[in-house]
């Protein structure tokens, strides 16, 4: 098995706006003007032009079954639908892999769905909802009027919930309004700003049936396309993948949480907390945080004293001695930091689960399949974590011929003259094999 160098020509052949759009194929925002995948802004995801491009690109090919381990909000999903080719997608946070499964709904009747909607307001303008203790999140983030209006809609479609396509959407709709009916700082990486304010804030039912005419014309726009196979998206762990066939992938499209103590269980933290899933931060712990990536501190507190057992798993053999000496200085630095964050386990723990990943895709994958990881170094306390490199590294030992990473972007150049000085940049990790 052998290494692709870094600056090796791309797999593909460039089109002739690839360079232009290289640095924001690795974003969402292409997709905030797109139907369906508007429907909801999940900032984890990518571009789903470049997605579709890579996705007609490997078809052509001969490639027609497509897995994304980390499906998010379901780009590749809808993509793949798209394409006309047959996808699994899977997710280990619950509300986010049913967020990806609402949207594959676009096949439901739009009138239908408009009708329910309307009905579903119209009970909602009728409901008297009585003062109660709100979770304290709720009371932070909306007026009195507006949480009540929000939750007379909440009630509204629970009266009638069932398990039917128009009924997720309609829940959809509803999850998509929460953040712009209210006031408070609603920040684009999800977290929640109850001390910054915004200069306009949407009435509930006008955003809603706002956003019910959005899903609906996005509906019939979709559907005038050909339809292919309906994309499966379930709640699985990318470290067993036990949904998927073996053998089964012929193309992986994905982006793993980053190794940049982002944490990914506080995404929806607003829209579980209203929709009663979770009664407080805490909550996370047990209902999403524990089934996750460990790539925040936040997941790897009791794992502190098992840091020198994570750094000797074979799992990540291929990478151990330079895991064992990054862990290391990151320790040692955590004992001058205020914080005392514990990014040693954090690292050990995160590329430990990663080597799970790749030995669960090298199953699930065919001979001669090729995956693409959009992904992102790090450099927590300063200490730089080649994620790219190591990822590489764990592919080949766990089966995989070889790789190479491609840079689409820098990032932390905005901090230059702050705390952050490590340079970082971004891009598409390639394995084959």
């Amino acid at each position: 098995m052998s290494k692709v160098r870094p600056q090796q020509p791309s797999l593909f052949d460039d089109g002739p706006n690839e360079s232009a759009s290289l640095a924001r194929s690795s974003t969402f925002l292409d997709n905030l003007s797109q139907p369906v995948h508007r429907w909801f802004r999940y900032s984890a995801g990518f571009s789903a032009g470049w997605v579709r491009e890579v996705i007609l690109r490997a078809k052509a090919e001969g490639r027609t079954r497509v897995l994304d381990p980390f499906v998010g909000s379901g780009t590749v999903a809808l993509e793949s639908e798209a394409a006309l080719v047959h996808s699994i997608g899977a997710d280990s946070h619950p509300f986010v892999s049913r967020i990806a499964r609402a949207k594959l709904h676009w096949r439901a009747n739009s009138d239908e769905f408009s009708i329910y909607a309307a009905e579903l307001v119209d009970r909602a303008r009728r409901y008297k909802i009585r003062s109660r203790e709100f979770p304290s999140l709720l009371t932070k983030c909306y007026p009195e009027d507006t949480l009540h209006r929000l939750e007379s809609l909440r009630k509204a479609w629970l009266a009638s919930a069932s398990d039917t396509p128009i009924s997720d959407l309609a829940w959809l709709a509803m999850v998509s309004i929460l953040r712009e009916c209210s006031p408070v700082g609603t920040a684009q990486w999800q977290y929640i700003l109850p001390k910054k304010s915004k200069a306009t804030s949407s009435d509930p039912f006008d955003a809603y049936t706002a956003k019910v005419r959005t899903f609906a014309a996005d509906m019939s726009v979709r559907q005038r396309s050909p339809h292919g196979p309906t994309a499966k998206v379930t709640d699985d762990d990318a470290r067993q993948l036990a949904a998927v066939p073996n053998q089964w992938a012929e193309l992986v499209i994905t982006s793993p949480p980053y190794a940049n103590n982002y944490d990914y269980a506080d995404a929806t933290r607003l829209e579980m907390t209203f929709f009663g899933e979770i009664e407080d931060w805490g909550g996370l712990q047990e209902r999403v945080r524990k089934h996750l990536i460990r790539a925040c501190t936040q997941h790897v507190t009791p794992l502190i004293k098992k840091t020198d057992e994570l750094i000797a798993d074979p799992m990540v053999g291929a990478i151990s001695n330079e895991l064992k000496d990054a862990c290391h200085k990151l320790g040692t630095e955590r004992l001058t930091r205020g914080g005392k964050k514990a990014y040693h386990t954090m690292v050990a723990a995160y590329f430990r689960d990663m080597g799970q990943v790749w030995g669960a895709l090298r199953r699930a994958c065919a001979d001669g399949c090729r995956v693409c990881f959009v992904v992102g170094d790090s450099a927590p306390y300063g200490v730089h974590i080649p994620v790219d490199r190591w990822l590489g590294e764990l592919a080949l030992a766990s089966g995989f011929k070889k790789y190479r990473f491609e840079k689409t972007r820098d990032r932390n150049t905005k901090w230059k003259n702050r705390k952050h000085r490590v340079p970082l940049h971004e891009g598409r990790l390639w394995v084959e094999g």
